[in-house]
């Protein structure tokens, strides 16, 4: 989220963790429930004790895959993580038939998007939306702003102030719901819950378990996205927020759980993209890229081994 932010100077480290942290933490408490429903509908296992095992290792799998890329310098997908835990963790317990992957919803009459149908093509077409807009507002600002002066630079620094809060309060709205989603799925598996949104409280542990998360930062995350695809400007930093808060926001209110990370990506090398082409780094991309795919079959296998082992000790 900040990474640009930092990169154009509009702030140094702290301040922009710290205002990134609280905007993070206010989205979770008032982004609603859409994305939550999206993530827990798709186990399609009866609630229940022997579900209990199945979320935890599908959140052990994602925890240990986000880690890894986290200590690496790459901007995975916790979401990517997260899809493929689960993924992984149910087919162990139950078997594929008890994923709901929404194909059949998809290519019906209606076709409906529901189940991994709709958590892939959220996944798949969000970068794309982040870097097709942030790719035309730098096209258009660089047109309304060719006879401007350097100076012109402090205020868009003055602006992304604005922006950023935007970006982190998506942030914070979207991927708080996918925690929050499995934490209610594993209350009322246990019979301590039986309402089917998420309670204030376990918002607000989500919200503030992302507020510390973003404080604390990931300084070599942020390296990658500000310094290794394209040499970031103030205001190829402000489009690329623009857009990418855009398309978060977007997909919250649609209910579909999409990587912050991966749309800020595309919308970093949308603008560079515009603005100079030949000087993005597109080998970091290629990188980053592979990182996606193989983030899902990665933490799939994970969490099955996780739940083969809480099994093997623990059997049901």
């Amino acid at each position: 989220m900040v990474a640009t932010f930092i990169t154009s100077r509009a702030a140094n480290p702290r301040q922009a963790l710290l205002l990134a942290s609280c905007f993070s933490l206010l989205g979770a408490l008032t982004g609603g429930n859409a994305v939550a429903y999206t993530v827990s509908s798709l186990i399609d296992l009866p609630a229940g004790e022997a579900l209990l095992p199945v979320i935890f290792a599908a959140l052990g799998g994602a925890i240990i895959w986000n880690i890894f890329t986290w200590y690496s310098g790459i901007p995975s997908s916790s979401t990517h993580s997260l899809v493929g835990a689960m993924i992984g963790a149910v087919w162990l317990s139950g078997g594929p038939e008890n994923i709901l992957w929404g194909w059949r919803a998809f290519t019906g009459a209606g076709h409906e998007m529901i189940g991994m149908v709709k958590i892939v093509i959220a996944l798949l077409i969000s970068p794309v939306i982040g870097f097709g807009a942030a790719f035309v507002l730098q096209k258009i600002t660089k047109v309304l702003l060719i006879n401007a002066s350097s100076k012109i630079n402090l205020t868009i620094n003055r602006i992304q102030w604005i922006i950023i809060s935007l970006l982190a309060y998506a942030h914070g709205a979207n991927d708080s719901q996918k925690a929050a989603g499995l934490i209610v799925l594993a209350l009322v598996s246990a019979g301590e819950l039986q309402v089917s949104g998420s309670p204030l409280w376990v918002r607000m542990a989500v919200g503030f378990a992302i507020f510390t998360g973003t404080l604390i930062g990931g300084v070599p995350v942020m390296k990658t996205v500000g310094r290794k695809i394209y040499e970031v400007r103030p205001l190829h930093s402000l489009n690329s927020q623009l857009a990418a808060g855009g398309a978060i926001l977007g997909a919250t209110f649609s209910g579909a759980p999409v990587s912050t990370g991966h749309v800020i990506v595309g919308s970093v090398t949308g603008v560079g993209s515009a603005d100079e082409y030949k000087m993005v780094k597109w080998r970091t991309g290629a990188n980053i890229i592979v990182t996606w795919v193989v983030t899902i079959p990665a933490s799939a296998i994970i969490a099955g081994l996780i739940y083969l082992f809480i099994r093997s000790f623990f059997p049901y």
